[in-house]
């Protein structure tokens, strides 16, 4: 069952990855690329590695892949435009798809399998720890201080960002709440009374 598994999930990367290559519509590709997302979790969780299988479905998914979405379907894209582009690049981009198999067929050419990868695979003591609970133990213990200073680093990063992006213009209405809370109803309405055929 988990070579089946493998194999099904193997194959549903490999073929989402070219779809979100040659789908010609960005909305497609964006959802073939989810799919992409879902079938790395799943070999991820045949690996063992099921922290970072979460992380994947959760950060990439849930988070990346739906603001490409979002952004795609919200833009006014011209397809017959886009399809023009793809038609004008297509020869350098397939020189390059051939430039980038030759450097893989050469790399798996030159792959030698040690002879002691066995024995030190099997030699690994199985423990009791679960994976999430050693990186988390790993994170806040030996790793706390250069954790916390990554997390700060981010947040000046988007600080700075906001700063950086805001601009106050004066000829841009802006709301008041306080001065729209504190303000008297008998300065802020005026009854008149209109005469029939009359204007204000």
């Amino acid at each position: 069952m988990i070579t089946f598994a493998f194999y099904l999930f193997a194959i549903s990367v490999s073929v989402a990855g070219f779809m979100v290559v040659i789908s010609r519509n960005p909305v497609h590709s964006v959802l073939w690329l989810i799919l992409a997302f879902l079938s790395s979790a799943g070999l991820f969780v045949l690996q063992g590695a099921e922290f970072v299988a979460m992380l994947l479905i959760i950060v990439y998914v849930g988070a990346v892949a739906v603001l490409f979405l979002f952004v795609v379907m919200m833009l006014d894209i011209d397809f017959a435009k886009l399809r023009g582009e793809f038609a004008r690049y297509l020869p350098l981009g397939g020189l390059i798809a051939l430039v980038l198999l030759a450097q893989l067929a050469i790399g798996f050419g030159a792959w030698e399998q040690s002879e002691q990868a066995e024995s030190l695979r099997s030699a690994i003591a199985p423990t009791t720890t679960h994976n999430t609970s050693a990186i988390g133990t790993l994170l806040y213990d030996q790793y706390l201080l250069p954790f916390q200073l990554s997390g700060l680093v981010l947040l000046v990063a988007m600080i700075g960002a906001i700063v950086l992006t805001l601009r106050h213009r004066r000829d841009i209405k802006r709301q008041d709440v306080l001065e729209q809370m504190y303000r008297d109803p008998a300065k802020a309405m005026q009854l008149r009374d209109v005469k029939p055929g009359q204007g204000l």
